[in-house]
């Protein structure tokens, strides 16, 4: 998957430099030097993936990564500055997918826009007819605020867990092999006796789960991995 990526930055000279690189290692590239010139692209050509500069002229990048996640799926890496932690979570929690800090390693860049493009390939080959899960049970998923809310509480969701329950309930019905999710929850290869995946699906059950050793939601199937149901009852 070669994929489109669209830079929104507007510093001329880092875009294009950035973009020049970008074109190097064979992906189609669009530059956009501000908010409104990201929509006119988007309405016509939707990327893949956007770069996305924190601090942008006029509409700033967090309220684009608001906007955006409210609408599509598309990948979001944000483009920050060394001292904007707070901006880094607080886009984190609005929906981005990744962060780089400038000066940030191109190499790196280009690592995190390799496997963000992955996921993304991966949820594109979700079987037309399998409804993305948005609630069940007592609960619904707050992928924007990335917390589950019921009549009763909210549970905020670690980043781990959101990525893993976020591709668990995009996929219901598919089994997921504990090496694929530790790939989506960015554990990266995973390595013999490694329970992270365990860890992690335990935590969710005690959150969600009624009975946490006898799962509704997530279930294991034993050798393979584990999956959400296929029917949500929503």
């Amino acid at each position: 998957m070669t994929g489109h990526i669209l830079i929104v930055e507007d510093d001329r000279v880092t875009r294009m430099r950035l973009a020049a690189y970008l074109r190097s290692l064979g992906y189609r590239v669009t530059e956009a030097g501000d908010a409104e010139a990201m929509e006119e692209v988007i309405s016509t050509d939707p990327p893949e993936v956007l770069l996305l500069d924190i601090n942008l002229e006029g509409k700033d990048g967090l309220t684009i990564t608001r906007e955006q996640r409210a609408r599509s799926r598309v990948g979001i890496i944000l483009l920050t500055s060394r001292d904007e932690q707070v901006d880094r979570i607080v886009g984190l929690e609005m929906g981005a997918d990744d962060y780089v800090t400038k000066p940030f390693d191109r190499r790196e860049l280009a690592a995190r826009i390799k496997n963000l493009l992955a996921r993304i390939g991966d949820i594109g080959q979700t079987a037309p007819e399998t409804a993305v899960v948005d609630s069940f049970g007592p609960w619904r998923f707050d992928r924007i605020r990335r917390r589950l809310v019921s009549a009763a509480r909210v549970e905020p969701l670690s980043g781990q867990e959101f990525e893993l329950l976020d591709a668990l309930t995009r996929h219901p019905g598919l089994t997921f092999g504990r090496a694929r999710l530790s790939e989506i929850v960015g554990r990266g290869e995973l390595r013999p006796g490694d329970r992270t995946i365990d860890v992690l699906v335990g935590r969710l059950r005690k959150k969600i789960e009624a009975d946490p050793a006898n799962p509704d939601w997530i279930l294991t199937r034993s050798g393979e991995g584990y999956s959400f149901a296929a029917s949500s009852g929503s």
